[in-house]
């Protein structure tokens, strides 16, 4: 489980449904399944929305809206 406040995660748009896939060593950062495809800024959506259930606190994207690999910090 993610334990950090701040960390880093590589999205799988249009996946089949949302799901941790596990960790990165190379990129230091979660691999995260999204069931939302990346247009119109849905994915990014479906990725806080998803973090936030799974971690029990609120979290936002501080860097890489527009790339695969992100930046989230997880409030307290």
């Amino acid at each position: 489980m993610i334990a950090k406040d701040v960390f880093r995660v590589l999205v799988r748009p249009n996946a089949r449904k949302s799901a941790i896939l596990g960790f990165d060593d190379a990129r230091q950062a979660y691999r995260v399944a999204i069931a939302a495809p990346a247009e119109g800024n849905r994915a990014n959506l479906e990725l806080m929305r998803f973090l936030s259930k799974e971690l029990g606190r609120k979290v936002r994207i501080v860097s890489g809206l527009r790339n695969k690999l992100k930046t989230i910090r997880a409030d307290q």
